[in-house]
């Protein structure tokens, strides 16, 4: 199989609009103590190339007072203390770099944390579909270098750049005024030609470190998808597939990379031939100078020490523009990501919700995750506060997409949703989720204790609190039986744990959480039997006063509720009890008809099964286990297949999991 194509780059940012994206972190609003280090380093950098470009000219006239003079005396004390001088001076240059350095430390580091904890808001702040269609590992990769890429670009542009070009401008006017303007030409035209080769060639290969971003992303993204699916990689034997899939972008990133690292190979040997011609340049019109007597030897070597001190940081303004193209390609990405647009967004001024019972109202709902494809079409329906309403009906019908209008991932296209006569694109998101709770069909834990994952409901609870929740959940002698008790680890998503303990988690967690609106879709889905009855019991309880929605796989679990709906299609075919539903006769009947036979159906053959285990020998008894599990699924199986009358998606959710 050919080697599948590599997505297409990314459009290219401005380069210039990422820099000034990236400066206002420099000099933050209302930090004046961090206005103060930036400040006081600025000081410090104007402070160590002042010292710096004086330490030629102490060299040189100690080298002109070492000349044969005839006041012995006097001549030992000239060029002593022009070496002390020196010396001085290297070290006031030395220093004040480093206290820049120290001083600025802390607003670096700052501009670095704030940024990727933005990142990190924003993530949270963008909507449930934005969060469907990414990708987790390349989008971890773009934070990673992205905030990388922001130390280097502070550290380089402000400690690099900037004091290299001060120093240019300074040796320039220095070699002018003690010598002529030919020195100072020379030297400024070998330093232009120098910064724009670097220039125009990094720009040329800025291709290639883009494409070694693209690819890296791309590897990574594969390696922790595989990885995150380790058991359906195993199920299915798919390990080569999943490594060729990995090495087919690890080899674009290695192409991508040796292109990268030659054209690097050939900057650098143009920017050592600009040098060497300049540097050469410049030392001829010195030598010319001394043997005309228009120079002393200490004025060559002034000129050799200036020029080898200023090429030592033009080298460095070199790998310096690299670092800082390189650290603002990483991190356009990065502010990209900033700019994405909130699909659901608080008002400008909205208020918190206010507190109330919980009557939870839906207007003449409309929803469409797609225009041409829509979900729900005009769904009315109201929960006074403390009551029950189950919503059942087909794969596709929209039970899962009220729950998620309700939290308002999405914000409906039509109608409107209320609570306690509220709406809720009215208040504010974090308000109105408080108000919700939910304990969802499939649940994901947080690699951490099973303690913390229960306080997640309620992170500030105490100890007593979470223990009462997991109680109420059932869950609280199983945790006791574990050796570290609530101190446990569940592993990356709550691997380590079964079906059933992660669901009673769940149910801890939202039970901890004390909401006035609880949603349960198949709460007790991954329950055995007897827990499954333990649990209803508990959420009974915990239902009690609050406004519950019972999205419903297994029609056992809603004969209870208040009132029922059924969804067809995005709208309600049916409304009412359960007798009421039944006695009518229609599609709520019929599938409650089709569970009740695959119940019997079950039933039976576990009751055939026993029989044939007291008659069978019991070197037989594997064989009519397995004779009778397949008996057992047949008729499970096609009662399921037959639970709805044609329409879109005839198969009912959770239907092969019939309640006792």
């Amino acid at each position: 199989m050919p080697p599948a194509a590599a997505p297409p780059l990314p459009a290219e940012r401005s380069h210039w609009q990422t820099l000034r994206d990236l400066l206002p972190w420099l000099w933050p609003v209302g930090e004046r103590g961090l206005r103060l280090r930036v400040g006081a380093a600025l000081l410090c950098l104007v402070a160590a190339k002042a010292a710096n470009v004086l330490v030629p000219i102490a060299y040189a006239r100690a080298v002109d007072a070492l000349a044969p003079k005839e006041a012995v005396a006097a001549a030992l004390a000239v060029p002593v203390a022009l070496i002390v001088g020196y010396g001085l001076l290297r070290l006031a240059a030395s220093g004040f770099g480093e206290l820049r350095n120290a001083v600025f430390a802390k607003v670096q580091a700052r501009a670095a944390r704030r940024i990727a904890l933005a990142v990190f808001v924003h993530l949270h702040a963008l909507s449930l579909r934005y969060h469907m269609d990414r990708q987790t590992g390349g989008l971890s990769r773009v934070v990673e270098r992205g905030t990388r890429g922001v130390t280097f670009v502070l550290n380089f542009l402000l400690f690099n750049i900037l004091p290299t070009i001060l120093e240019i401008l300074l040796v320039a006017a220095i070699l002018w005024r003690m010598f002529s303007l030919t020195f100072a030409a020379v030297t400024l035209v070998t330093v232009g030609l120098y910064v724009a080769f670097t220039l125009l060639f990094t720009d040329w290969r800025l291709r290639f470190r883009r494409e070694m971003n693209q690819t890296d992303q791309e590897a990574n993204t594969k390696a922790i998808d595989s990885l995150l699916n380790y058991e359906t990689v195993k199920y299915f034997g798919n390990e080569a597939h999943e490594a060729r899939r990995y090495d087919e972008s690890l080899t674009r990133y290695e192409r991508a990379y040796v292109r990268s690292e030659t054209t690097l190979n050939m900057l650098n040997g143009g920017q050592a031939a600009i040098i060497a011609l300049g540097l050469t340049a410049v030392m001829l019109l010195a030598a010319r100078g001394v043997l005309a007597r228009e120079m002393t030897v200490g004025d060559f070597v002034l000129v050799n020490t200036y020029l080898i001190q200023l090429f030592m940081p033009l080298n460095i303004l070199g790998f310096a523009y690299r670092e800082i193209k390189q650290g603002l390609t990483d991190t356009e990405a990065m502010f990209t990501l900033l700019g994405e647009p909130q699909e659901v967004s608080d008002r400008p001024g909205a208020p918190d919700l206010a507190p109330g019972p919980g009557a939870l109202a839906f207007e003449d709902v409309r929803f469409a995750y797609r225009p041409d494809r829509p979900i729900l079409q005009g769904v009315t329906f109201h929960v006074p506060p403390g009551r029950t309403l189950a919503i059942v009906g087909p794969t596709g019908a929209g039970k899962s997409t009220i729950s998620r209008l309700l939290f308002r991932f999405y914000d409906v296209t039509g109608g409107r949703i209320l609570i306690d006569g509220q709406p809720i694109e009215g208040v504010t998101q974090q308000s109105l989720r408080a108000a919700i709770g939910v304990v969802p069909q499939d649940t994901v834990l947080f690699n951490d204790t099973i303690r913390y994952n229960i306080a997640y409901g309620r992170p500030g609870a105490t100890d007593e609190e979470v223990i009462r929740a997991a109680r109420l959940a059932q869950v609280h002698d199983f945790v006791m039986r574990l050796p570290e008790g609530y101190r446990t680890m569940v592993g990356e998503r709550g691997l380590k744990l079964s079906g059933g303990e992660k669901q009673r988690v769940a149910i801890a967690r939202t039970i901890l959480k004390d909401p006035r609106i609880l949603i349960l879709d198949e709460a007790t889905s991954a329950l055995d039997t007897r827990t499954e009855q333990e649990i209803q019991a508990a959420l009974r309880q915990v239902s009690t006063d609050r406004t519950t929605l019972v999205i419903a796989h297994r029609l056992s679990t809603v004969v209870e509720a208040d009132e029922i709906i059924v969804l067809q299609e995005g709208r309600i075919a049916e409304r009412g009890t359960h007798a009421e539903l039944i006695a009518t006769g229609g599609l709520y009947a019929e599938m409650w008809r089709r569970q009740s036979e695959a119940v019997a159906m079950a039933e039976a053959a576990a009751a055939a099964q026993a029989a044939a285990d007291l008659d069978q020998p019991r070197q037989g008894r594997a064989a009519v286990l397995r004779g009778t599990a397949g008996q057992a699924a047949a008729p499970v199986e096609a009662a399921t297949e037959a639970s709805l009358p044609d329409g879109p998606e005839p198969v009912i959710e959770g239907i092969e999991r019939p309640g006792p």
